[in-house]
């Protein structure tokens, strides 16, 4: 057997190619959303976030995990989610103070993770995203594909609207509070301070 340390993945690779393909998808799904053309737009939305979790399983079942992934893949997600969350609010599909929230919980997040750093954490090497996180998600993205279909196509189920709003509320709050006590914990552990109890992973 031989001793040589493994080359490192490179970063033209499957599960980086599905990121990208997420990230230049946004621009063609706001092109679509603001000139009318939904069957466009729902197509480009429902293409980037089905392959949402995709390339994070690729890269761990293919062993092509990089750096460049690490940025892309929570970039992507919040370029689809972002452009979209504002284009359904602005257009009067989602109320306005749910895409405030969705805002508010990831700049509380971009602020934490900026306070990490500052601290001398290693986000990258120390922070996962929390379970609560990846349902979020998942919500976020049936809410915009439920809001098209209704008002894009006519195609209403106020029912499961309803219930998708609610979980993003919800699931938005309680993740939001995990990434926090979290940070709370490696801010305390680095400065010698007992954190408080974690809400699980």
């Amino acid at each position: 057997m031989s001793d040589a340390p493994q080359a490192a993945p490179s970063n033209w690779n499957l599960p980086n190619a599905i990121s990208l393909l997420r990230i230049l998808l946004t621009p063609v799904f706001l092109a679509a959303f603001w000139t009318g053309r939904m069957d466009w737009a729902l197509g480009a939305f429902v293409t980037a976030g089905a392959s949402d979790a995709l390339d994070g399983t690729l890269a761990r079942l293919l062993k092509q995990r990089t750096a460049l992934g690490g940025m892309l893949v929570p970039l992507a997600d919040k370029f689809l989610l972002l452009a979209s969350y504002l284009s359904l609010g602005l257009a009067g599909w989602l109320p306005a103070w749910l895409v405030s929230l969705v805002l508010a919980r990831d700049l509380v997040i971009l602020g934490g993770l900026w306070v990490l750093r500052r601290a001398g954490v290693d986000v990258r090497a120390n922070i996962c995203p929390a379970w609560a996180s990846k349902c979020n998600t998942a919500a976020q993205i049936g809410l915009v594909v439920l809001a098209m279909l209704g008002r894009g196509f006519g195609l209403a189920w106020p029912g499961w609207e309803q219930f998708f709003l609610n979980a993003v509320v919800v699931l938005a709050a309680v993740s939001g509070g995990q990434y926090m006590l979290r940070g709370w914990a490696m801010l305390s552990e680095r400065h010698g301070r007992r954190p408080p109890p974690d809400m699980g992973q």
